[in-house]
């Protein structure tokens, strides 16, 4: 891991999970302080920085639990920022964009940004999307303590530990990608349509299409390669085709 981010052991510990630590990067200096106040009333501490270099410092230095980005910064564009987060930590993060463009989302969301909220937008939408990005990175590990590992022929899914392993190797996955990939192995060979994903994943109504799907699947496929699992039925939606192994439960 490189020197002086270690965010995945950061972002565990050291601080009350009960109040979740947010990271605004966004260099309009009139937006910090009302949605400080704002995530405050659902117990989220938000902190903030103008520029992705003050952002990176205090990703690095800091434990946060989540990031939210902006497109339109100095120095470096939004997207720049997110691959450089991505490269070095699977923290979550809801991209920002101003211009409402769909391609805007698009390359967000390839880069490997969990979510994203076009300006203007509501402070209560925001929250519910960072909450619920937070719950994804929760919520499994409580719900699947009888069966903690999904072992398939070339894959191995620890639903606790979140960690995904193709033929021994493991390979690491955004967020999304993981309940993406854990929402298809719980129930192999079923049919998940688009909506059903959406749906399943996002965890409310939000302004989503369905190339979001295509694009977290796609990311998903080429970082399962050479393992070709995950099938497309045509007008119908996703389904994982593996051999299946043995569901194994953690140890104690």
């Amino acid at each position: 891991m490189p020197a002086g981010l270690m965010l995945a052991a950061l972002f565990s510990q050291g601080h009350n999970p009960a109040m979740p630590r947010i990271l605004l990067i966004d260099d309009d200096a009139h937006l910090a302080p009302p949605l400080t106040t704002y995530f405050a009333r659902f117990d989220c501490t938000l902190d903030s920085a103008q520029r992705p270099s003050e952002g990176l410092m205090k990703l690095r230095a800091g434990e946060y639990d989540a990031a939210i980005l902006d497109v339109m910064l100095p120095e470096m564009d939004g997207f720049a920022l997110c691959r450089l987060i991505r490269a070095e930590s699977d923290i979550p993060i809801v991209m920002l964009t101003a211009r409402g463009e769909v391609m805007d989302r698009v390359v967000g969301l390839e880069l490997g940004a969990d979510d994203y909220l076009p300006k203007p937008f509501e402070p209560r939408e925001l929250v519910a999307r960072v909450q619920t990005i937070l719950r994804r990175q929760r919520v499994r590990a409580p719900a699947a303590a009888a069966s903690q590992r999904l072992v398939f022929d070339g894959l191995s899914i620890d639903l606790d530990r979140r960690e995904v392993q193709r033929a021994g190797e493991r390979i690491e996955l955004t967020g999304t990608e993981f309940e993406l990939l854990a929402l298809l192995a719980a129930e192999p060979g079923k049919v998940f349509s688009r909506d059903d994903i959406l749906n399943r994943l996002r965890g409310h109504e939000a302004d989503l299409y369905t190339r979001a799907v295509d694009i977290v699947v796609s990311r998903l496929r080429r970082k399962l390669e050479p393992l070709d699992c995950i099938k497309t039925l045509r007008n119908a939606g996703y389904t994982l085709a593996v051999a299946p192994g043995t569901s194994e439960a953690a140890a104690s």
